[in-house]
């Protein structure tokens, strides 16, 4: 159930990049982000598994919190602060702009 909770999240990550993108450059923009976390996504989460192998078994503390959903976890917060990064890359380079006459 932690598993599916992760992926939603993910999910709802993509679609705010998505729609950050589009509506600030267009549909390209908005298609490179969502590849771009899919990219970090699946990377991460086979990196975050190696990690978690060596300290944790198979069957991990139980039915809940095994393996799989410790390297998950584990994804989630590092992709934080790069998720948040993003998102907040548009609205620095607006409120730091020259203002126009």
């Amino acid at each position: 159930m932690i598993t599916l909770g992760i992926f939603y999240l993910h999910v709802i990550a993509a679609t705010a990049l998505y729609t950050k993108r589009w509506q600030e450059s267009d549909i390209k923009e908005g298609l490179l982000a969502v590849a771009f976390l899919l990219l970090v996504f699946s990377v991460g989460w086979s990196i975050s598994t190696v990690i978690v192998k060596l300290f944790m078994d198979e069957k991990g503390f139980g039915t809940w919190f095994d393996r799989d959903t410790a390297s998950l976890m584990l994804l989630t917060l590092v992709e934080g602060p790069f998720f948040y990064t993003q998102m907040i890359r548009g609205r620095k380079s607006l409120a730091g702009g020259p203002e126009e006459a």
